[in-house]
Parts: C-alpha cells; structure tokens; sequence
C-alpha cells in the first residue's frame, strides 16, 4: 500500500472510530465518517469496500493498538499475560475512543445478524484459552493441583475487564478503571492459587 493511501486509510479508521464509539455501527453512516475524514462517500467505499468491512477493520485496528508496543505485537503467554492484562487496562484508561468502540461493538454484537459477531465469538473464545493456559502453566509452577475454577477464572477476568470499561465511560470520575482493574485480575488470580471458603460458609 502506497504511505498516501495508508494515510487515507488511517484517516478514515480514526473517523470511524470516532462515529461508531459515539453511535454504535447501526446508526452511524459512512456519510459521518466520509465528512469527518474530509473525503468522499465514495472515497471511503473506494478504500474499504462496504460498511461491514469497514467496521471489521476498525475491530482489527483496536487489537493493533493493543499490542503495538510490544516487541512481538503479539500479547504474551503464561504467567506474563496477566501483567499484560493489567498494563492493557492501564493503557485503555487514556485511550476513551478505543474502548468507547470495543464497548459499543461487542454489545451490538449479541444480536444474530451483526457483521462483528463472529469476531467477538472467536475473540472471547481464544482469549479465554489463552488465560486458562496462563493459569495452568502458573498453578504448575506454584504447586498448584487443583484446576477445576481455572476455565471460571479465564471468563470472570475477561468479564470483570469489559463491565469495568463500561463503567468507567458512562461515569469515569466514580471509578478507576486501571487501578479496579489490577484489584480484580490479581484477586481472581490470587483465588485461583490459594482459594478460601466457599462464599456461602460466610453467609451461613
């Protein structure tokens, strides 16, 4: 791709982003996105083809900026991973458009028909693989026997990490995302490799 047509491309990607995060795929038009990039309806449809494709890209460009520091751009595996979760939230928490985007997107995307459904399907799918390898690999090293709450643990992180996203933009004076972030990863974790009572001896 010639770098003028990687910075067309670009362009239309941050405007993108900018449309979707703040209205969600359905309502925002490719005609928002043409003007805020300063080109043409057209000009977008010459670049990315249809608004599917278009927004399969923006979800591909979020995961690249997830790992565009890394030395790889590739996440780690095993125990390191989890630090990668914390420094991703860490990143995230001055980064508002992108998981403006990532939020809008994966929750339109429970419906049926959504073009970004597979994506998040197999998304969530690999990363809760990912995590449940990072655990086994760190309770073996801990002396850890039991894995019966790790395929738990690997839903749980990924699930605390998106309802704390969503939290902090509706109200982000109210909550920390970084710092609730590292308190729920290291806690799941921690309960992991050295778990306590069943919560309803507590209750009991």
């Amino acid at each position: 791709m010639r770098p003028a047509t990687q910075r067309k491309h670009a362009k239309i990607l941050q405007a993108a982003m900018d449309v979707f995060g703040s209205k969600g795929s359905t309502n925002g038009t490719l005609a928002e996105i043409a003007e805020q990039a300063g080109m043409t309806h057209a000009g977008v449809l010459h670049h990315f083809g249809s608004k599917q494709n278009l927004l399969l890209e923006v979800l591909a460009y979020r995961d690249q900026a997830d790992v565009a520091e890394l030395a790889d751009q590739h996440i780690p595996g095993g125990p390191e991973l989890f630090l990668h979760l914390v420094r991703t939230a860490f990143a995230n928490a001055q980064r508002p458009g992108i998981v403006q985007v990532y939020t809008v997107l994966s929750a339109e995307s429970v419906t049926d028909e959504h073009p970004g459904r597979p994506y998040f399907e197999d998304r969530y799918r690999v990363l809760r693989g990912d995590v449940v390898a990072a655990f086994r690999e760190l309770c073996g090293q801990q002396g850890v026997t039991s894995m019966e709450t790790v395929d738990a643990a690997a839903a749980a992180i990924l699930a605390v990490m998106d309802g704390l996203q969503l939290q902090w933009l509706l109200e982000p004076t109210a909550v920390d995302l970084a710092q609730a972030s590292e308190f729920a990863i290291r806690s799941i974790v921690n309960g992991v490799l050295h778990p306590g009572p069943e919560l309803r001896s507590y209750v009991e």
